[in-house]
């Protein structure tokens, strides 16, 4: 702003800007009326026209904001001082070739005797992209008025530095564009709500809009498109937020917290999470193929994982078991779990149950492990998963039975239609899909691969050298087996109790029909230990072993004999009952109805008495009898020797015997 005097003149765009106008159109409209209280005057501006207000005609008010304005910016400004903005080096690049383009002009000059031919020619020849390429492909074809005003610039301040690009400029996150607040508006609902339109959809509809709202002329889709690219880039934290929510606003803004792993040692911090595998392996349940799924432990400091359970569904025998490897391949006992959100790591079989008594803590309270639980859906704040990327990309993939990670990138192979994948995969691999075992194999391959490359924590040692390095414990197996065990509620039946589909027997509580607390290892579910639920020890209840359903006539010897096993428990239980009940049993026990109006003496005469007391004829069996009573053989021998003692009753005992007598055994036992 030039000094404000009487006669001076004072641009359109500067009382604009005092007098708080959007544009300079009001003005031109009031300069160009008969009447107009304004002196101003017609000025040339960049290859158009201006005008200019004589500072005198102005309304006082406006003279005092524009000589405030003067003033303000004369004390915060010092004479001597010069902007200084960061040239890019695309604006150096865009100078030093207009220089050249410049310099080969005037060369031009020189031989020709009118300016207008002298660079007519020029362009000619700069614009076919011969002369001059590596120019011509960084600007692009230029126009005679270009060329003029690029030499017009350098004679004028001798320096090259005139010829860096003049671009507009803003604040950070202000962009100058046509349009108004209302299209601004329309435009970033669209584009800022969760369905996540897509830029050009988004213009689209917003173009539709401002036309049924009386909208005449609109801006093109370009300038649309430079506002909604401007607003994404200098506001993505909204941006990322309003359209897809929190945890993407975790995962694309949100910065790590940094954690110093040099103040943790190896053992203090294990790390636990469920992986489905992205292979399939042989369900031993069912035979067929299925996607297991591996619970690790892996420790914060080397990077290894340290212990690992392959099965069907993450649960709480799998955590138990991965646990229980870890603490053994480990050497120690960890002093801190970091560990998944899911239900099964949250059980109270990990924690703390309902009982006061010690036996009756989680596992983490017995070892005293202290327990930690990530935020859920943060896999960034677990390592293991970075461990597990590695477990795919290197492994995994390489699994002839790999069906990949999502239905999106699955091998070609099973997608519809790819018969020759299908093809080419059944010659390669013979449809080869491993069993568990087979595939703790090659984990265990892999992990010895994986452990011997540099550490991330500590690049002067390797991942088995730093876990090498922990200070070995005596871990006693019995006792760590024994804080494996988890504790619930069962109640007693006819079976016994019941227990994962298996049934669990003992004497002690054969008469019993209440509640107990049960104890099982996880990693040996052959017994339980039975306590009352005040805490008290019952008894050791064995696993109930299953017979063939129809031994004697389609099973084994094998079969027969644990049937005949069962069957002697059970009647020699019952027996030990009778004996018992027998043993304690007398005769003032005996109570006898009284019935009225009948004499005691009468109802207890002597002849009663006697007939009472008169033992009974033991009666004898029939043949039929006995047959029905008859023992279960081992061998045909033995029943041969039965049949000759109680006889044949019926038409399958005469067969069986008719045969017996031809057979070699028969033979060899009784005719020699």
């Amino acid at each position: 702003m030039c000094s404000l005097m009487k006669d001076s003149y004072i641009n359109i765009k500067e009382i604009a800007e005092a007098k708080g106008l959007k544009s300079t159109r009001s003005l031109r409209l009031e300069i160009n009326k008969p009447e107009s209280k304004y002196i101003s005057r017609e000025v040339k501006v960049n290859g158009g026209t201006s005008y200019e207000i004589l500072f005198s005609s102005l309304e006082p008010e406006l003279q005092q904001k524009l000589r405030e304005a003067e003033n303000k910016s004369t004390e915060l400004v010092p004479l001597n001082y010069k902007s200084e903005t960061l040239v890019t080096d695309k604006a150096k690049l865009t100078r030093n070739h207009r220089m050249n383009i410049v310099k080969a002009a005037l060369e031009k000059r020189k031989h020709y005797k009118t300016i207008k031919e002298s660079d007519s020619d020029f362009l000619d020849l700069y614009n076919t992209g011969l002369f001059l390429p590596k120019a011509y492909n960084f600007l692009g074809s230029i126009s005679i008025g270009t060329l003029r005003r690029w030499i017009q610039a350098y004679r004028k301040h001798e320096n090259a530095d005139c010829l860096i690009p003049k671009y507009k400029s803003t604040r950070q996150g202000e962009y100058n564009t046509i349009l108004d607040s209302e299209m601004k508006n329309i435009l970033l609902t669209l584009l800022l709500h969760p369905s996540q339109y897509k830029i050009g959809k988004a213009i689209k509809l917003t173009k539709g809009i401002l036309e049924k709202r009386g909208y005449e002329y609109l801006p093109c889709d370009l300038t649309f498109k430079r506002y909604a690219e401007n607003f994404r880039k200098n506001n993505y934290a909204e941006w990322v937020l309003r359209r897809e929510g929190m945890k993407a606003y975790h995962d694309k803004v949100e910065p790590y917290i940094e954690r110093d792993i040099s103040k943790i040692e190896v053992g203090d911090i294990i790390i636990a999470d469920g992986h489905v595998l992205n292979f399939q392996v042989i369900n031993p349940f069912t035979g067929k193929p299925t996607r297991a799924t591996l619970v690790g432990f892996l420790d914060w400091k080397s990077t290894a994982l340290v212990g690992y359970e392959i099965m069907m569904t993450e649960s709480t025998q799998c955590i138990a078991s991965a646990l229980r490897n870890s603490i053994l391949n480990l050497g120690m006992i960890p002093k801190v779990v970091y560990q998944d959100n899911g239900r099964a790591f949250k059980s109270r079989f990990f924690q703390n149950n309902d009982f006061d008594e010690n036996i009756f803590n989680g596992v983490y309270a017995n070892l005293n492990i202290h327990s930690v639980f990530a935020k859920p859906y943060n896999p960034r704040a677990k390592v293991i998963e970075r461990f597990f990327l590695e477990f795919q990309e290197e492994l995994e993939k390489g699994m002839p039975s790999y069906v990949g990670t999502s239905i999106e990138n699955k091998p070609a192979w099973l997608k519809r239609g790819e018969k020759l994948h299908q093809e080419w995969h059944r010659k390669l691999t013979n449809n080869y899909v491993p069993t568990v075992q087979e595939a703790i194999k090659y984990i265990n391959k892999w992990i010895e691969f994986h452990n011997l490359q540099p550490c991330p924590n500590n690049r002067s040692k390797s991942i088995q050298e730093m876990l090498d390095s922990v200070q070995k414990q005596h871990i006693n197996i019995n006792v760590l087996n024994d804080l494996m065990m988890k504790t619930e509620c069962r109640t007693i039946n006819k079976h016994g109790i019941t227990f994962l589909n298996m049934h669990y027997r003992s004497e002690t509580i054969i008469g019993i029909r209440d509640k107990v607390n049960i104890r099982y290892s996880l990693f040996d579910l052959s017994k339980i230990l039975v306590y009352s639920t005040k805490g008290e020890f019952l008894c050791i209840a064995h696993r109930v072993q299953k017979v063939h359903p129809l031994a004697r006539v389609l099973g084994t010897v094998k079969d027969m004999e644990d049937y005949k096993q069962q069957y002697k428990k059970q009647q020699q239980i019952k027996n030990r009952l009778v004996k018992q009940i027998k043993k304690n049993f007398t005769s003032d026990e005996l109570q006898v109805l009284e019935i009225e109006g009948v004499n005691e003496e009468l109802a207890l005469s002597e002849p009663t008495q006697k007939i009472l007391s008169k033992p009974k004829r033991e009666r004898v069996k029939t043949p039929r009898e006995q047959q029905m009573n008859r023992p279960l053989f081992n061998t045909n021998y033995e029943k041969y020797e039965w049949l000759m003692k109680n006889g044949c009753t019926n038409a399958e005992d005469r067969t069986w015997l008719t045969q017996y007598i031809r057979s070699d055994e028969y033979f060899n036992l009784y005719e020699n």
